[in-house]
């Protein structure tokens, strides 16, 4: 199966393109520019150069490859994870996420591509009782960061899902950790658990849905045979903020975490720091182990022996 990755070069793509190849298929990576190559032929893919932001560029670079699949993974994420880097980044992000969305769309419609998979948000679930299945509505009404985030992803999914062009399907990922992620110990969440910069906010009840970026990508390969729709791509247990942070703290040779009431955390983290900490919803990953055959690995910092949140709903 000829496949073509846009986003090749960011954290997943890494890892997808790998796992494309070891697959057998017979993989492009979308790049902008020569300089950005390199690696994508290192992992067994061909460099595809084109703007996402650039639909004739886009849509040359399709028509020139005419694969089976388009894999949408596109992003433009700072290196940094702090609020003021993720502020200067979010419109630019936005942007080529959305824009880019649709010159592949477009670009898919013209060239006959059996299959569409979009990058979506597993984390991002309104509040509500248990894990979140994938017929949940996302948090449009949280606070203005996570609202916004919630809505474009939105608008991604209302892009593509019930097209009768191809088919699509929706990956609503997990937070990334491992290797190239912010959460590992030589990683940017790992510098500043260090500097003791991550509070737990309240009582750290936020849950938090995880993937390792290797089963992301695996789940990713898999999605290319599945039944169209949306899945959550999440380990099997979602965790509170005051348990995971307080284990990726230890995983990362760091003092236990600083806490903040809930009360002082606006002026101290600001409303979106807030809302990640006591007002996330786990989300279940029970259709992608049925349909994909999806078996994550456990939150690599938390072990067999760390207390777990458990699903109410269970």
């Amino acid at each position: 199966m000829k496949v073509f990755v846009a986003g090749a070069t960011g954290a997943i793509g890494h890892p997808l393109i790998k796992s494309l190849t070891l697959a057998g298929h017979t993989t492009f990576g979308m790049v902008r520019s020569q300089s950005s190559s390199g690696s994508l032929s290192e992992s067994g893919a061909e460099p595809v150069i084109a703007d996402a932001l650039d639909a004739p560029s886009v849509s040359a670079a399709v028509s020139k490859v005419r694969p089976d699949v388009i894999i949408n993974e596109l992003t433009s994420l700072p290196k940094h994870y702090a609020p003021t880097d993720m502020k200067a980044a979010a419109e630019r992000d936005a942007r080529v996420r959305v824009e880019g969305n649709k010159n592949l769309i477009a670009a898919a419609q013209q060239t006959g591509v059996r299959r569409f998979l979009v990058q979506s948000t597993g984390f991002w679930y309104a509040p509500g009782e248990g894990w979140a299945d994938e017929d949940e509505p996302f948090a449009y009404s949280a606070s203005p960061g996570v609202a916004a985030g919630a809505q474009r992803y939105a608008e991604l999914e209302a892009m593509t899902l019930g097209r009768t062009e191809f088919e699509v399907v929706a990956l609503r990922y997990g937070f990334f950790y491992g290797p190239g992620t912010w959460f590992m110990p030589d990683g940017d969440m790992g510098e500043q658990v260090r500097q003791q910069q991550v509070p737990i906010i309240g009582d750290g009840q936020g849950v938090w849905s995880w993937v390792h970026i290797d089963d992301a990508a695996d789940a990713t390969v898999r999605a290319l045979d599945c039944a169209p729709g949306p899945y959550n791509i999440v380990d099997d247990n979602p965790s509170e903020q005051r348990a995971w942070l307080t284990a990726f703290a230890r995983y990362c040779g760091a003092l236990e975490p600083p806490h903040i009431p809930e009360q002082q955390a606006p002026l101290a983290a600001g409303p979106d720091d807030v809302y990640y900490a006591t007002r996330l919803r786990g989300a279940s990953n029970a259709k992608a182990k049925r349909e994909l055959g999806f078996r994550p690995r456990p939150l690599q910092w938390l072990g067999n022996a760390a207390k777990k949140f458990i699903d109410p709903a269970a």
